[in-house]
């Protein structure tokens, strides 16, 4: 019998090494660089589905032929029940389709899947597979959600073999697996949740579900610094990826899409957290403003853009005579080297010098914006902080700012002043090239050019 082969692999990145080392040379981390056996056989994830699918009705041919000649008849998207992650994942579940979910522990990625089974039990054949939990447990969470269980097939298991067997014979629509660091590969000799158990697994479950148009749902673990565990390859081989996160208000949740195959990227949803469960927020930028009578410097509504669709959020700025040799900056929801920058170009075109001062960003309802046209509403927002005058509580900004001090117009401006003026703002400041060509009835649109053009709006 042959002697097991071993490699050493970086937990972080998945690196590969023929020896022990501190360091990964790839990533860069540290004490991340273990030993695990692996089998002689090539791709163990392979084999499994290649077994699981001997039988299976629903497997088609993979034979070389024209690209022309494959058929292009769309399949109605299988709806979730829930807007809000149809809107996530382009439209619905396409079939075949195989998505990661990621999250941190208690943001409630069991429980949104376990809802959607809820409501796609009653017109479409669904299997969840639960490795973490008990069949009692997963039974308590659905009495406590109100979940009717007649027609929900469940089964306990963490082998990936096993479950596709199952799968095979029972031939769902839609296959739920929770989670897959929990999951192994027969033949391969680590531990589940190492690198080697998960990107195997997940070959296995991706393999499977391209052969026989099942649509996989896979839970994944996040790290300590939120990004999902695992290899890399995990989210290159999955046609969706998404991530759940909860923000600084434990109320709400946000679904957001880091890669989609099938529909639009950086698509969010944003869902509320109750004792029945999730319920989706029809209304998101309703969460995210101020309900404040009176408004304070510093603050100031901005309209950034969301995947398909604007989301109105609340940014506050903060300007404080330091105490200390070295100034403080910090932001929470932007990004801090774009901070830094637009200092430097208020400080250069319009003479407008914070060095003296500690500066603090804060995006309401703990929302990650990474959209640049954040620039305007954030420098308002630090001038109105500075000069200690309040903004009208009617007015919002969106622009992005250049190094040479001109204000860039932003795509979706037309989409953006619509979603402003349907929240009841009145005021909208935007780009020069942004401005409609037609005045707009109750609604007064601000052009802008310049970053000294600000100064004067306040």
């Amino acid at each position: 019998m042959a002697k097991p082969k071993s490699i050493f692999i970086c937990s972080a990145c998945g690196a590969r090494y023929s020896r022990w080392q501190g360091i990964c040379s790839e990533c860069g981390e540290a004490a991340t660089i273990s030993e695990t056996l692996i089998d002689n056989a090539p791709n163990p994830g392979a084999k499994v589905a290649a077994r699981a699918l001997n039988g299976f009705a629903g497997v088609s041919g993979s034979g070389i032929c024209n690209l022309s000649s494959v058929d292009l008849t769309s399949r109605p998207r299988i709806s979730t029940g829930f807007s809000e992650f149809d809107r996530v994942l382009g439209g619905g579940i396409v079939s075949g389709s195989v998505t990661l979910i990621g999250g941190n522990p208690g943001a409630g990625k069991s429980t949104l899947l376990l809802q959607t089974v809820g409501r796609l039990c009653m017109s479409h054949k669904i299997l969840y597979v639960t490795g973490e939990e008990s069949l009692q447990q997963v039974a308590i969470r659905a009495a406590r959600l109100k979940i009717g269980t007649d027609r929900i097939r469940i089964a306990a298991e963490t082998s990936i073999d096993a479950i596709c067997e199952m799968a095979s014979s029972e031939q769902p629509q839609v296959l739920i697996v929770d989670s897959i660091q929990v999951m192994h590969v027969n033949g391969i000799e680590s531990a589940p949740g190492s690198v080697s158990q998960v990107r195997e697994g997940a070959a296995a479950l991706t393999q499977f579900a391209k052969r026989t148009g099942i649509a996989v749902f896979m839970v994944g673990h996040v790290t300590k610094d939120g990004t999902l565990a695992g290899p890399k390859i995990l989210e290159h081989c999955v046609d969706c990826s998404i991530i759940l996160e909860a923000g600084t208000d434990m109320r709400y949740r946000t679904l957001r899409c880091q890669k989609n195959r099938f529909g639009a990227v950086n698509e969010i949803g944003v869902f509320a957290m109750t004792d029945e469960g999730l319920k989706e927020v029809k209304n998101p930028s309703a969460i995210f403003l101020s309900r404040q009578e009176t408004v304070a410097p510093g603050s100031l509504a901005m309209v950034t853009w969301e995947g398909t669709r604007p989301l109105l959020v609340e940014l506050q700025g903060l300007v404080d005579l330091s105490l200390y040799s070295n100034p403080r900056r910090l932001s929470l929801g932007t990004d801090q080297n774009r901070l830094s920058m637009l200092l430097s170009v208020l400080h250069r075109h319009a003479e407008f010098s914070l060095g003296d001062q500690d500066v603090f960003v804060n995006i309401v309802g703990g929302v990650k914006v990474e959209d640049t046209s954040a620039d305007v509403p954030l420098a308002m927002a630090l001038i109105s902080s500075f000069k200690d005058r309040p903004i009208d509580k009617g007015t919002i900004a969106f622009g992005e700012i250049g190094l040479t001090g001109e204000i860039r117009p932003v795509p979706y401006g037309q989409e953006r002043i619509a979603e402003a003026a349907k929240q009841g703002f009145v005021r909208i400041v935007v780009p020069y090239d942004n401005a409609p060509r037609r005045k707009l009835s109750n609604v007064d649109v601000i052009p802008v050019s310049r970053v000294t053009d600000l100064f004067n709006l306040i």
